[in-house]
């Protein structure tokens, strides 16, 4: 038996909807990213943009992104499907970045920018952080599943 055969049905619900909602909110940053280093600002909802002309380190933080973190957050899902223990792994280390990755600019939008909170600046700063708690409790709460341990 395989790891997802093996798990129940409910689990394997939150695991199809965890990877979904990961695929999608790493297209929405590819997206933003590439449209930074092609010179277009992303408008943030707290009032700041993404600017590498503005900041230079945006543009830094874009081409890692684009290059490092995007393609191994979608290779993570796949290996998910073709070889669950590493994709798992992977999964791992991806959420991590959501975690790091959104709570960094959530802290700074609160401590700087003193914004409003509306449901565009919840979706833009701290629920990439959510969901990457969730994919790290979902593999943790099946680490002895996963890795046979």
């Amino acid at each position: 038996m395989t790891v997802l055969s093996d798990l129940s049905d409910l689990s394997r619900v939150f695991l199809f909807v965890l990877l979904t909602i990961i695929s999608l909110y790493t297209v929405i940053v590819l997206v933003a990213q590439i449209g930074c280093l092609t010179g277009r600002p992303f408008a943030n909802p707290d009032g700041t943009k993404d600017d590498w002309r503005e900041q230079r380190l945006f543009y830094g933080i874009a081409w890692a992104d684009s290059l490092i973190a995007c393609p191994l957050s979608f290779l993570s899902v796949v290996l998910v499907f073709l070889d669950p223990q590493r994709g798992f792994f992977l999964l791992g280390m991806v959420s991590f970045w959501f975690i790091w990755a959104n709570v960094m600019t959530t802290a700074t939008s609160l401590r700087f920018e003193a914004p409003k909170i509306t449901l565009r600046w919840m979706v833009v700063f701290p629920l990439g952080a959510l969901i990457g708690l969730g994919a790290l409790a979902w593999i943790l709460f099946h680490f002895d599943l996963i890795f046979g341990v």
